[in-house]
């Protein structure tokens, strides 16, 4: 499976509102996404509940792993992006 790693980009980081808008789009894209922090166990991004655990802060590396490189692009461009701005 691909996978890349992005820095968050969120000025909070990945709370409440970026966790949701994430989980959204991977509910939306159909297949299996994980996020890990560096040396961590990987969450099921379709869940903002197992996203936040993660307590990923603004410019915290996260590796991203998905089943087909247009949903890893996806995600990685909504966590490299600061969702509080919109």
């Amino acid at each position: 499976m691909p996978s890349t790693t992005v820095e968050v980009g969120s000025a909070i980081g990945l709370h409440a509102r970026p966790a949701t808008i994430i989980a959204e789009a991977v509910a939306d894209a159909g297949t299996p996404v994980t996020l890990a922090l560096a040396g961590g166990d990987p969450v099921d991004a379709g869940s903002a509940l197992m996203i936040m655990t993660l307590g990923a802060e603004k410019g915290t590396s996260v590796t991203i792993t998905a089943e087909d490189q247009p949903t890893l692009d996806a995600i990685a461009t909504l966590v490299a992006k600061d969702l509080d701005a919109d």
